[in-house]
C-alpha cells in the first residue's frame, strides 16, 4: 500500500519518499524482493501520492492504481480483483527486511482468510513509538503493524472476513513511520 497522504508527518514531502538511506517505500519493496517469497510485488498508489507513484514507475513492480478513498477502501478494491495468496504491507516500514518477511510468510495458513500481524503495546512503548488502532488480543493490548496475510481466494465480501491475529514483537515490523517523531526515532535506530 503506497497511496497515503501522510498528513500526520506534517511535511510537504510525501511520507513514503522520506529517506532512510533511500526512500522509505524502496526499503519495503527491497525487503519483499529479498525474501524471495513472491512471484511478483504489486504497489498500490493513489492520487494522494503522485510523486510516490512516479518513483514506483521507475521500479520493476506491478502497479495497481486506486482512487485514494482511504486505506481500507483502496485495499478492498484491489483484493476484490485478485484471486491469490497475498501478503499486504504498508509502504511505511523502513526497517522491514527479507528475513522478517520470510518469518511472516511462514505463519501463513490458507485456511485463515485474514491474519493481521500485531505488536504489543508494551513492546511499542519500549521503542517509544505510538500508534492508533488498539485491540485486545490474548489479553494483551496490541497494535496493527500494517501487515496481513490474506487468502483472497476465500474473500467474497470484506465485510464478512474473519480476521485472526499474530503477535510479532519485532522492531522491523513495529517501526511504522507515521509522524515527525517516528522519523526522528528512525535516525536513532
Amino acid at each position: 500500500m503506497a497511496g497515503g497522504k501522510g498528513t500526520r508527518m506534517e511535511s510537504n514531502q510525501e511520507k513514503l519518499l522520506h529517506r532512510h538511506k533511500k526512500p522509505i517505500i524502496l526499503h519495503v519493496i527491497d525487503a519483499l524482493k529479498d525474501s524471495e517469497c513472491f512471484s511478483k510485488v504489486i504497489a498500490i498508489p493513489s492520487p494522494n501520492a503522485p510523486k510516490t507513484k512516479e518513483l514506483l514507475e521507475q521500479t520493476d513492480v506491478e502497479i495497481i492504481n486506486t482512487p485514494g478513498n482511504g486505506y481500507v477502501s483502496d485495499l478492498n478494491q484491489v483484493l476484490s480483483s485478485l484471486d491469490d495468496h497475498i501478503l499486504v504491507t504498508s509502504g511505511d516500514l523502513p526497517l522491514l527486511d527479507g528475513e522478517i518477511v520470510k518469518k511472516i510468510v511462514a505463519l501463513y495458513n490458507p485456511r485463515n482468510v485474514w491474519k493481521s500481524i500485531v505488536v504489543t503495546k508494551e513492546f511499542l512503548d519500549s521503542l517509544q513509538i505510538s500508534s492508533n488502532f488498539l485491540i485486545t488480543f490474548q489479553e494483551k493490548q496490541c497494535f496493527f503493524t500494517g501487515i496481513s496475510l490474506v487468502n483472497a481466494k476465500k474473500i467474497k465480501s470484506l465485510e464478512q472476513v474473519k480476521e485472526t491475529h499474530q503477535i510479532l514483537d519485532d522492531k522491523r515490523v513495529a517501526f511504522n513511520l507515521n509522524t515527525k517523531q517516528d522519523y526522528k526515532l528512525l535516525g536513532l535506530s
